[in-house]
């Protein structure tokens, strides 16, 4: 390993983030009742821009106004290429209080649209002497984002979480599909006359969990656009565990459970790790450095993978 540690990421639940348009205020407070660990309060997509003012005032006062328990609670502001972003942050920042714990920043294409929010938030705050300072996602989006993944994982020191927008990122590259998420179609490899799917996203998730493993930054899995397809949501909820990622987004309150059962650790995969620390530390106590586990071959980057479990059931079960 290089002598230049990886800083180590936020130290926060992340399995699922929950997304509500601010301009339904009935959803705020089942959002604030929910099991998910962290609330994204739009105002992107989901938000008509004739209702982009009303929309913002109403997240700030249900940031103001609602319990929001021990959640991480963002606001999706609006993309660097509209009229509306600025306001968003000014308003934001200006108006509710330091409850708000982050900002979202969709359509992210390089370390300069960082920049530029960072610059605007760092002044806010020092006029108004917050004392909160306020952390950044980013959404990877497009082509150019993709391409400038490891600039912008490196762009802030605020930057604490990085997800991937599947359907924006596919329109941007000139993909030919309209699912959001999972499984296409015609992305197949014919053996024996037998189709064999590809995972579409796996090269572009694998970059993110590499930026942000590279600079302390939290990767986070996007939308999955049919949420009448539980399995369909575990399936790519799990592809994405197994490449580091730490949590899923929710479209739809059916899917917070789904996010939450493939990102916390299962009682046998704990109970796992814990005794393959115990057979290294059996095994260091004799002088070896590695040691056999159920016939397998186990060693110091066991103790690594299995101490990455172990921290993420302790983490979940302390929050």
């Amino acid at each position: 390993m290089s002598f230049r540690l990886q800083p180590a990421p936020a130290e926060r639940p992340n399995r699922c983030q929950l997304f509500g348009p601010g301009s339904n205020t009935k959803l705020f407070p089942k959002m604030a009742a929910s099991d998910a660990d962290v609330i994204n309060l739009d105002l992107e997509d989901s938000v008509a821009p004739s209702d982009k003012d009303v929309a913002r005032a109403n997240i700030i006062e249900a940031i103001n106004t609602i319990d929001w328990g021990k959640k991480t609670l963002a606001v999706r502001i609006n993309s660097l290429d509209t009229p509306y972003w600025y306001r968003d942050v000014v308003d934001l920042l200006e108006q509710a209080g330091e409850r708000l714990d982050q900002i979202m920043i969709p359509k992210v294409g390089c370390a300069e649209d960082i920049y530029a929010v960072d610059a605007l938030v760092t002044a806010i705050e020092r006029a108004k002497g917050r004392t909160k300072k306020i952390d950044f996602e980013v959404i990877i989006e497009s082509a150019a984002g993709i391409a400038h993944v490891e600039e912008i994982a490196a762009s802030s020191p605020r930057l604490v979480a990085m997800s991937l927008g599947a359907a924006d990122f596919a329109a941007s590259m000139g993909m030919q599909t309209t699912g959001i998420g999972g499984t296409q179609e015609n992305y197949y490899m014919l053996h024996g006359g037998t189709r064999h799917y590809s995972d579409p996203w796996h090269w572009a998730q694998a970059a993110i969990v590499a930026a942000c493993r590279t600079h302390g930054v939290l990767p986070v899995d996007g939308p999955f656009g049919d949420f009448s397809d539980d399995e369909g949501y575990r399936a790519q909820a799990r592809r994405s565990a197994t490449l580091g990622m730490v949590g899923k987004w929710a479209i739809h309150p059916k899917q917070i459970a789904l996010a939450n059962e493939v990102f916390t650790p299962s009682d046998e995969a704990v109970a796992e790790a814990r005794e393959i620390l115990a057979a290294m530390e059996e095994a260091k106590a004799s002088g070896a450095g590695a040691t056999v586990y159920k016939g397998r071959l186990v060693d110091i980057a066991s103790i690594k993978q299995a101490q990455v479990i172990v921290a993420q059931s302790e983490l979940i079960a302390n929050s």
